[in-house]
């Protein structure tokens, strides 16, 4: 058989066909239902701090205080971790939050008042240097967001915590209701979530998670003062519904901070799980309500 070398028809017609294209795989489905083991996962990594919360809860005064000093301490290097590029005055705001703690265990909420005004020209003495004159008023303003968001929530769990006779009951039904709002929200919204909250802030939170987490919340603080004799019924669920309201509020408040920062975690002490802000961005929040309510509502 002659084949004409310029004929194309031709000289391709034993080639086999090209295989028919495949129709693009589509994307599978999330499962509903399929946090439990997260859920599990995350309990497990927050039992020995649930431990040592309680511990240093009973034992109080000055060793309470001074793990208050120790948590902000990380808590602030965290912090100056997360927005380094706007070179925060660590140093003061080390030193800011430890006086703040002082000043709540040995003095009043005047004294912390003091510090806070304090704060302002230990700021400027740092910020007036050389290397830190440039940017300063960056500077200045997220060293102060730091101090006010860690330092006063640790001066109001050691308020918290000194009240007479309940302080320490009412600490740690604080931290329950916290810690139960907070877990049962991220369950029930893995669960049965499908309506958002806030997606440009925290594109996981839905509003099932959040009527999960205030219903469950507010039982577990009431099932925590369920023996306490000096604590009734209609104040639990007082305080534990105040409680469960405020906590995914400090979730999204650092849940903002993240996403303007561009950072996934604020650290790395709890592995996959995140920083030690990670797992305080609620009670940031809630121990603060927690002592003004207890105040108003208990004593």
């Amino acid at each position: 058989m002659k084949i004409d070398l310029f004929d194309d028809d031709e000289l391709f017609d034993d080639e086999p066909p090209a295989p028919p294209e495949r129709p693009p795989r589509q994307p599978r489905r999330k499962r509903r239902g399929g946090g439990g083991g997260e859920t599990a996962k995350r309990i497990l990594v927050a039992l020995p701090w649930i431990v040592f919360a309680i511990a240093i809860t009973v034992a109080g005064g000055l060793v309470f205080a001074a793990a208050m000093i120790a948590i902000g301490v990380v808590a602030i290097g965290e912090y100056a971790g997360m927005t380094s590029r706007y070179r925060p005055l660590v140093i003061p705001a080390y030193v800011a939050v430890a006086a703040l703690v002082v000043a709540a265990h040995f003095g009043s909420a005047f004294n912390v008042l003091y510090v806070i005004a304090a704060t302002f020209p230990l700021l400027f003495f740092f910020a007036a240097r050389g290397d830190h004159r440039e940017g300063a008023t960056v500077s200045l303003g997220v060293t102060l967001l730091g101090i006010l968001w860690i330092g006063v929530p640790l001066a109001h769990a050691v308020f918290l915590r000194d009240l007479p006779d309940h302080g320490a009951a009412l600490l740690i039904d604080v931290l329950v209701g916290t810690f139960v709002a907070d877990t049962a929200a991220y369950a029930t919204g893995r669960m049965f979530g499908s309506h958002k909250i806030a997606p440009n802030l925290s594109p996981n939170k839905t509003i099932e998670g959040l009527i999960g987490g205030f219903v469950i919340g507010t039982m577990g603080f009431w099932f925590a003062g369920l023996y306490q004799d000096w604590l009734s019924g209609v104040d639990a669920l007082t305080i534990g519904a105040a409680v469960a309201a405020v906590a995914p509020i400090g979730d999204l408040f650092e849940s903002m901070l993240k996403r303007d920062l561009g950072t996934k975690d604020t650290g790395t002490l709890f592995g996959p799980h995140g920083g030690l802000l990670d797992r305080l961005d609620a009670a940031l929040f809630t121990i603060v309500v927690g002592y003004y309510l207890s105040v108003a509502v208990v004593y």
